[in-house]
Protein backbone atom coordinates (compact mmCIF):
# COMPACT_ATOMS: atom_id res chain seq x y z
CA UNK A 1 0.00 0.00 0.00
CA UNK A 2 1.33 3.52 -0.52
CA UNK A 3 1.88 5.88 2.05
CA UNK A 4 -0.78 8.27 0.96
CA UNK A 5 -3.25 5.57 0.75
CA UNK A 6 -2.31 3.96 4.25
CA UNK A 7 -2.38 8.02 5.86
CA UNK A 8 -5.63 8.62 3.79
CA UNK A 9 -6.95 5.57 5.87
CA UNK A 10 -5.97 6.14 9.09
CA UNK A 11 -7.08 9.96 9.30
CA UNK A 12 -10.63 8.51 8.22
CA UNK A 13 -9.89 5.47 10.92
CA UNK A 14 -9.82 8.26 13.31
CA UNK A 15 -12.65 10.21 12.66
CA UNK A 16 -15.09 7.55 12.33
CA UNK A 17 -13.91 7.08 15.98
CA UNK A 18 -15.59 10.41 16.80
CA UNK A 19 -12.01 12.47 16.64
CA UNK A 20 -12.48 15.71 14.74
CA UNK A 21 -8.42 15.42 14.25
CA UNK A 22 -7.64 18.31 12.30
CA UNK A 23 -4.01 19.25 13.66
CA UNK A 24 -2.78 15.38 13.35
CA UNK A 25 -4.57 15.55 9.52
CA UNK A 26 -2.23 17.98 8.59
CA UNK A 27 0.84 17.55 9.77
CA UNK A 28 0.42 14.05 8.13
CA UNK A 29 -0.59 15.71 4.90
CA UNK A 30 2.61 17.79 5.38
CA UNK A 31 4.36 14.76 6.06
CA UNK A 32 3.15 13.74 2.51
CA UNK A 33 4.88 16.29 0.70
CA UNK A 34 8.07 16.09 2.27
CA UNK A 35 8.68 12.12 1.25
CA UNK A 36 7.04 10.23 -1.72
CA UNK A 37 3.67 10.08 -1.03
CA UNK A 38 2.96 7.32 -3.35
CA UNK A 39 6.19 5.43 -1.84
CA UNK A 40 5.40 2.26 -0.33
CA UNK A 41 5.24 2.55 3.04
CA UNK A 42 8.11 0.26 3.84
CA UNK A 43 10.37 2.77 2.00
CA UNK A 44 10.45 5.46 4.13
CA UNK A 45 13.01 6.01 5.64
CA UNK A 46 14.50 6.88 9.26
CA UNK A 47 16.26 10.04 7.75
CA UNK A 48 13.45 11.37 6.15
CA UNK A 49 11.62 11.12 9.13
CA UNK A 50 13.93 13.28 10.22
CA UNK A 51 14.12 15.14 7.89
CA UNK A 52 10.67 16.22 8.51
CA UNK A 53 10.84 16.44 12.04
CA UNK A 54 13.67 18.50 12.50
CA UNK A 55 12.01 21.32 10.12
CA UNK A 56 14.03 24.33 9.29
CA UNK A 57 14.19 26.53 13.09
CA UNK A 58 15.24 25.53 16.44
CA UNK A 59 13.75 23.02 18.65
CA UNK A 60 10.11 23.74 19.17
CA UNK A 61 7.22 21.84 20.39
CA UNK A 62 5.73 21.68 17.13
CA UNK A 63 8.32 18.73 16.68
CA UNK A 64 6.43 17.07 19.74
CA UNK A 65 3.29 17.73 17.52
CA UNK A 66 4.87 16.18 14.36
CA UNK A 67 6.18 13.19 16.38
CA UNK A 68 2.91 12.29 18.08
CA UNK A 69 1.23 12.29 14.55
CA UNK A 70 3.44 10.23 13.45
CA UNK A 71 3.49 8.20 16.34
CA UNK A 72 0.07 7.43 15.97
CA UNK A 73 -0.46 6.87 12.35
CA UNK A 74 2.45 4.07 12.27
CA UNK A 75 1.03 2.13 15.36
CA UNK A 76 -1.95 2.05 13.36
CA UNK A 77 -0.20 1.19 9.92
CA UNK A 78 1.93 -1.83 11.60
CA UNK A 79 -1.70 -3.02 13.28
CA UNK A 80 -3.41 -3.40 9.66
CA UNK A 81 0.07 -4.79 8.12
CA UNK A 82 1.07 -2.09 6.06
CA UNK A 83 4.32 -1.74 7.11
CA UNK A 84 6.42 -4.05 9.16
CA UNK A 85 8.55 -1.53 11.41
CA UNK A 86 8.33 1.82 12.30
CA UNK A 87 11.05 4.29 11.37
CA UNK A 88 10.94 7.24 13.69
CA UNK A 89 13.81 7.58 15.42
CA UNK A 90 14.48 6.57 19.08
CA UNK A 91 16.06 8.85 20.77
CA UNK A 92 13.48 11.93 20.14
CA UNK A 93 14.96 15.05 22.09
CA UNK A 94 12.31 16.04 24.72
CA UNK A 95 10.61 19.31 23.70
CA UNK A 96 11.18 22.66 25.36
CA UNK A 97 9.17 23.05 28.23
CA UNK A 98 6.15 25.42 27.82
CA UNK A 99 6.14 28.74 28.68
CA UNK A 100 4.34 29.30 32.00
CA UNK A 101 0.80 31.43 31.85
CA UNK A 102 0.20 34.71 32.74
CA UNK A 103 -1.76 34.61 36.05
CA UNK A 104 -3.60 38.06 35.67
CA UNK A 105 -3.60 39.57 38.76
CA UNK A 106 -6.90 41.79 40.48
CA UNK A 107 -5.71 45.09 39.31
CA UNK A 108 -5.07 43.87 35.72
CA UNK A 109 -8.45 42.35 35.65
CA UNK A 110 -9.81 45.69 36.03
CA UNK A 111 -7.78 47.43 33.58
CA UNK A 112 -8.70 45.04 30.82
CA UNK A 113 -12.44 44.67 31.48
CA UNK A 114 -12.43 48.88 31.92
CA UNK A 115 -15.18 49.62 29.31
CA UNK A 116 -13.81 53.02 28.59
CA UNK A 117 -10.25 51.17 27.31
CA UNK A 118 -12.56 48.36 25.57
CA UNK A 119 -13.84 51.20 23.45
CA UNK A 120 -10.69 52.56 22.89
CA UNK A 121 -9.18 49.40 22.00
CA UNK A 122 -12.06 48.73 19.79
CA UNK A 123 -12.47 52.72 18.04
CA UNK A 124 -11.70 51.41 14.59
CA UNK A 125 -13.65 48.04 14.76
CA UNK A 126 -15.44 47.32 11.99
CA UNK A 127 -16.88 43.96 13.52
CA UNK A 128 -15.92 42.84 16.81
CA UNK A 129 -17.50 45.59 18.86
CA UNK A 130 -16.52 46.75 22.54
CA UNK A 131 -19.79 45.56 23.92
CA UNK A 132 -19.19 41.89 22.58
CA UNK A 133 -15.56 41.65 23.28
CA UNK A 134 -15.73 42.80 26.81
CA UNK A 135 -19.19 40.12 27.44
CA UNK A 136 -16.13 37.82 25.74
CA UNK A 137 -13.40 38.59 28.35
CA UNK A 138 -15.89 38.58 31.43
CA UNK A 139 -17.27 35.58 30.38
CA UNK A 140 -13.59 33.48 29.95
CA UNK A 141 -12.87 34.96 33.49
CA UNK A 142 -15.81 34.38 34.78
CA UNK A 143 -16.75 30.73 33.89
CA UNK A 144 -12.86 29.47 32.83
CA UNK A 145 -14.09 28.56 29.56
CA UNK A 146 -11.93 27.73 26.94
CA UNK A 147 -11.79 30.94 24.35
CA UNK A 148 -13.26 28.26 21.80
CA UNK A 149 -16.03 26.86 24.06
CA UNK A 150 -17.15 30.11 25.00
CA UNK A 151 -17.53 31.52 21.21
CA UNK A 152 -19.05 28.35 20.45
CA UNK A 153 -22.02 29.01 22.77
CA UNK A 154 -25.79 28.87 21.22
CA UNK A 155 -28.36 31.08 21.99
CA UNK A 156 -30.00 27.72 23.43
CA UNK A 157 -27.21 27.40 25.58
CA UNK A 158 -27.16 30.05 28.00
CA UNK A 159 -30.19 29.75 30.66
CA UNK A 160 -29.88 32.31 32.50
CA UNK A 161 -33.00 31.78 34.79
CA UNK A 162 -30.96 29.02 36.53
CA UNK A 163 -27.73 30.47 35.74
CA UNK A 164 -25.98 27.67 33.52
CA UNK A 165 -24.41 27.52 30.48
CA UNK A 166 -24.21 24.07 28.37
CA UNK A 167 -21.06 23.46 26.80
CA UNK A 168 -21.02 20.79 24.03
CA UNK A 169 -17.82 19.85 21.07
CA UNK A 170 -15.29 20.60 23.47
CA UNK A 171 -11.98 19.63 23.32
CA UNK A 172 -12.35 16.33 24.09
CA UNK A 173 -16.13 15.56 22.52
CA UNK A 174 -18.10 16.00 26.21
CA UNK A 175 -20.88 17.88 27.15
CA UNK A 176 -20.66 19.79 30.84
CA UNK A 177 -22.93 22.17 32.50
CA UNK A 178 -21.25 24.96 33.82
CA UNK A 179 -23.19 26.96 36.59
CA UNK A 180 -22.35 30.91 36.93
CA UNK A 181 -22.22 33.54 39.57
CA UNK A 182 -24.68 36.42 39.43
CA UNK A 183 -22.23 38.81 38.61
CA UNK A 184 -21.64 37.09 35.04
CA UNK A 185 -25.08 36.04 34.87
CA UNK A 186 -25.92 40.14 35.13
CA UNK A 187 -23.29 40.47 32.35
CA UNK A 188 -24.60 38.34 30.07
CA UNK A 189 -28.10 39.14 30.85
CA UNK A 190 -27.25 42.89 29.87
CA UNK A 191 -25.44 41.86 26.77
CA UNK A 192 -28.73 39.72 25.53
CA UNK A 193 -30.42 42.76 24.35
CA UNK A 194 -27.70 44.06 21.98
CA UNK A 195 -27.24 40.59 20.77
CA UNK A 196 -31.16 39.96 19.52
CA UNK A 197 -31.13 42.77 17.99
CA UNK A 198 -29.12 42.01 15.56
CA UNK A 199 -29.47 38.52 12.83
CA UNK A 200 -30.16 35.76 14.54
CA UNK A 201 -29.40 33.08 10.85
CA UNK A 202 -30.14 29.94 13.18
CA UNK A 203 -32.55 31.18 15.08
CA UNK A 204 -31.77 29.79 19.27
CA UNK A 205 -28.95 27.94 17.35
CA UNK A 206 -27.05 30.98 16.75
CA UNK A 207 -24.33 31.72 18.45
CA UNK A 208 -24.65 33.76 21.67
CA UNK A 209 -21.38 36.14 21.04
CA UNK A 210 -21.40 37.54 17.54
CA UNK A 211 -20.07 39.94 15.43
CA UNK A 212 -22.39 43.01 14.47
CA UNK A 213 -23.19 41.29 11.44
CA UNK A 214 -24.69 37.92 13.31
CA UNK A 215 -21.46 36.00 12.05
CA UNK A 216 -19.39 34.20 14.82
CA UNK A 217 -16.23 35.41 16.04
CA UNK A 218 -12.94 34.67 14.78
CA UNK A 219 -10.22 33.63 16.82
CA UNK A 220 -7.86 35.53 15.18
CA UNK A 221 -9.85 38.54 15.66
CA UNK A 222 -10.24 37.91 19.22
CA UNK A 223 -6.43 37.39 20.42
CA UNK A 224 -5.53 40.51 17.93
CA UNK A 225 -8.46 42.32 19.77
CA UNK A 226 -6.95 41.13 22.87
CA UNK A 227 -3.37 42.20 22.27
CA UNK A 228 -4.74 45.80 21.33
CA UNK A 229 -6.43 45.91 24.53
CA UNK A 230 -4.10 44.74 27.04
CA UNK A 231 -1.20 47.18 25.22
CA UNK A 232 -3.98 50.23 25.94
CA UNK A 233 -4.08 48.71 29.16
CA UNK A 234 -0.68 48.76 30.33
CA UNK A 235 -0.13 44.64 30.56
CA UNK A 236 2.84 43.28 29.69
CA UNK A 237 3.63 40.07 31.61
CA UNK A 238 6.39 39.80 33.41
CA UNK A 239 10.15 40.82 32.25
CA UNK A 240 11.89 38.31 30.23
CA UNK A 241 8.99 35.84 29.66
CA UNK A 242 8.81 34.06 26.67
CA UNK A 243 5.38 34.74 25.83
CA UNK A 244 3.28 37.56 25.92
CA UNK A 245 -0.04 37.23 28.14
CA UNK A 246 -2.80 35.56 26.45
CA UNK A 247 -6.19 35.90 26.38
CA UNK A 248 -6.59 31.98 27.27
CA UNK A 249 -4.83 32.69 30.40
CA UNK A 250 -7.74 34.06 31.97
CA UNK A 251 -9.29 30.29 32.38
CA UNK A 252 -6.22 29.74 33.77
CA UNK A 253 -6.48 32.83 36.60
CA UNK A 254 -10.26 32.03 36.83
CA UNK A 255 -8.22 28.49 38.37
CA UNK A 256 -5.79 29.91 40.29
CA UNK A 257 -8.01 32.23 41.61
CA UNK A 258 -10.29 30.69 43.00
CA UNK A 259 -8.00 27.60 44.54
CA UNK A 260 -6.53 30.86 46.20
CA UNK A 261 -9.90 32.42 47.37
CA UNK A 262 -10.65 28.20 48.76
CA UNK A 263 -7.40 28.45 50.83
CA UNK A 264 -7.95 31.80 52.47
CA UNK A 265 -11.68 30.48 53.50
CA UNK A 266 -10.41 27.64 54.93
CA UNK A 267 -11.74 24.78 52.55
CA UNK A 268 -10.66 21.43 51.86
CA UNK A 269 -8.87 22.04 48.74
CA UNK A 270 -8.61 18.20 48.09
CA UNK A 271 -11.66 17.50 47.85
CA UNK A 272 -12.80 20.27 45.95
CA UNK A 273 -10.41 19.80 43.63
CA UNK A 274 -11.92 17.17 41.76
CA UNK A 275 -15.01 19.53 41.31
CA UNK A 276 -12.98 22.54 39.96
CA UNK A 277 -11.66 19.51 37.51
CA UNK A 278 -14.58 18.71 36.11
CA UNK A 279 -16.14 22.18 35.93
CA UNK A 280 -13.30 23.13 34.05
CA UNK A 281 -13.93 19.87 31.83
CA UNK A 282 -10.70 18.49 32.57
CA UNK A 283 -10.05 14.32 31.75
CA UNK A 284 -8.22 14.23 34.48
CA UNK A 285 -7.03 15.28 37.85
CA UNK A 286 -3.53 15.75 37.14
CA UNK A 287 -4.51 18.77 34.25
CA UNK A 288 -5.91 20.60 37.57
CA UNK A 289 -3.26 19.69 40.45
CA UNK A 290 -0.77 22.07 37.99
CA UNK A 291 -2.53 25.26 38.85
CA UNK A 292 -1.65 24.72 42.46
CA UNK A 293 2.25 25.69 42.09
CA UNK A 294 1.51 28.31 39.32
CA UNK A 295 1.42 31.21 41.90
CA UNK A 296 3.94 32.08 44.74
CA UNK A 297 0.46 33.33 46.92
CA UNK A 298 -0.91 30.09 45.73
CA UNK A 299 2.13 27.86 47.25
CA UNK A 300 2.33 30.33 50.38
CA UNK A 301 -1.42 29.17 50.91
CA UNK A 302 -0.42 25.64 50.74
CA UNK A 303 2.15 25.64 52.51
CA UNK A 304 0.72 27.47 55.52
CA UNK A 305 -2.14 25.25 55.43
CA UNK A 306 0.71 22.20 55.44
CA UNK A 307 2.37 24.03 59.06
CA UNK A 308 -1.22 24.41 60.41
CA UNK A 309 -1.48 20.91 59.70
CA UNK A 310 1.49 19.32 60.70
CA UNK A 311 1.71 21.12 63.69
CA UNK A 312 -1.78 19.78 64.63
CA UNK A 313 -3.82 22.70 63.99
CA UNK A 314 -7.54 22.20 62.24
CA UNK A 315 -6.69 22.22 58.49
CA UNK A 316 -6.73 18.66 58.08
Amino acid sequence: MTLQDAINHYIAWRQAHGAKYKSGSTILHLFLKSVDGETNCNAVTTEQVLGFLAGKGPLTRYRENKHGALTGFYRYAISRGYVTRSPLPDNEPKPPASAPPHIYSRDELRRLFDFDAIVASRRSAVQLDAATFRTLLVLLYGSGLRVGEAMRLAMADVDLPEAVLTIRGTKFYKCRLVPIGPHLAHVLKTYVPLRTSRPLPQGQGSFFLANRDGTPLASSTVQAAFDVLRRTAGIHGATGARQSPRVHDLRHSFAVHRLTDWYRQGADVQRLLPVLSTYLGHTDLAGTQVYLSMTPELLQQASSRFERYASGGIDA
